[in-house]
C-alpha cells in the first residue's frame, strides 16, 4: 500500500457508522474480536465504501443499481501512485482524464477531493453519464468536473481529447472480459469460492460497459496503446490498470511501437491483494526508464 494511503483493513467502524449510520446494521463480529462486515453482501460493501468516502473526503456518494461497487482503498492507492509520476505543477490545477468513468465516478471524485485535480471523465453509456452528473451536483467541489460521451465504442481517445487540449494524467480501469458469458462464468467461480456453491447472493455486479469489451482486456489494452501515441504531446502520463499479468508483455509491446520516452509497471498491494498498472509517456522527464 502507498505510504500516504489512510485506509487499511482495520477499519474504525465507530467512526464510519458515524459518517453513514445505515452501515451500523451490517456490522458483524470479525477475527480477533474485531468488527467487520460480510464482504459477500453487496449492500454492506456499498455502505462501507460510501462511509469511507464520507469519512475521509466528505464526499456524498450513491451507486446506481447493477453497477460495480469500487473498492475505495484500492482505487485511491492507484491514484496515489499515479500522482507520484507527475512533475511539480505551478500556478494551476493538474488535469486528469478518466477513461470509462462509469456511474460511480470514483476516480474524478477521489482526484478532486484528495488532489484538487481538474477532472474529465469519459463514458459510452448514456444512463451512466446521467447518474455521474447527478453525483457531481451532489458535491459542490465537483462542479468543475466534466463528463464526455464517447460516441464510438471502437474509439478510446479519438473524439474525446480536443485539439490542443492538455492533460497531466490519464487513468483507466479497463473491462476484464470478452463478452457477457465469460463475465457470468467468472462470476459463478467467485461465488463458489466464497460460498461453496453457485449461489445468486454476491457482490459482483456490473454493467456491460464495465465488465466486457469486444476482444476482452487484451484487445482494449492494444487499442489504448496504439491510440496513446497519437496524443502523446497532449497527455503527460498515460496509466492503465491491468488485471491479468499475462497481458502486460503484449501491452508493453504495443506501447513501444509509439516510441515512449518512459515505460514502467507499478506494483501495488493492499492486504492480501496485489494489482498493477502500466505507466508510459512520450514526453521528456527526469529518470527515464524505458524497459
Amino acid at each position: 500500500m502507498h505510504a500516504n494511503n489512510p485506509f487499511d483493513s482495520n477499519y474504525k467502524f465507530s467512526v464510519l457508522v458515524n459518517a453513514v449510520p445505515e452501515l451500523g446494521a451490517y456490522i458483524i463480529p470479525g477475527k480477533f474480536a474485531r468488527k467487520s462486515i460480510d464482504f459477500s453482501d453487496p449492500k454492506a460493501v456499498y455502505l462501507l465504501n460510501k462511509a469511507l468516502l464520507k469519512w475521509r473526503f466528505n464526499v456524498n456518494w450513491t451507486l446506481k443499481d447493477g453497477h460495480l461497487c469500487p473498492a475505495v482503498p484500492g482505487r485511491f492507492d492507484y491514484l496515489l501512485h499515479a500522482n507520484d509520476l507527475l512533475s511539480k505543477i505551478e500556478g494551476r490545477r493538474a488535469r486528469m482524464l478518466d477513461i470509462g468513468t462509469g456511474a460511480s465516478l470514483i476516480y474524478p471524485l477521489l482526484g478532486t477531493a484528495a488532489f484538487n485535480w481538474e477532472c474529465v471523465g469519459t463514458e459510452v453509456d448514456k444512463e451512466s453519464i446521467s447518474y455521474a452528473k447527478g453525483l457531481i451536483r451532489m458535491n459542490a467541489s465537483m462542479l468543475g468536473t466534466k463528463i464526455r460521451r464517447q460516441e464510438f465504442k471502437s474509439n478510446i481517445l479519438t473524439g474525446i481529447v480536443e485539439k490542443k487540449e492538455q492533460f497531466d494524467l490519464l487513468v483507466c480501469n479497463p473491462p476484464f472480459y470478452k463478452n457477457k458469458s465469460e463475465a457470468l462464468a467468472a462470476n459463478a467461480r467467485k461465488n463458489k469460492n466464497l460460498h461453496g456453491a453457485d449461489e445468486t447472493h454476491h457482490n459482483f455486479g456490473g454493467s456491460a460497459n464495465e465488465l466486457w469489451y469486444k476482444g476482452g482486456e487484451e484487445a482494449f489494452l492494444k487499442k489504448l496503446a496504439l491510440e496513446s501515441a497519437e496524443f502523446g504531446a497532449q497527455i503527460q502520463w498515460f496509466t492503465c490498470l491491468v488485471s491479468k499479468k499475462d497481458h502486460i508483455r503484449t501491452f508493453k509491446r504495443f506501447i513501444r511501437k509509439g516510441n515512449p520516452t518512459d515505460l514502467k509497471v507499478i506494483e501495488m498491494t493492499h492486504g492480501n491483494k496485489s494489482s498493477q498498472f502500466v505507466a508510459w509517456t512520450f514526453q521528456n522527464h527526469d529518470n527515464e526508464s524505458v524497459k
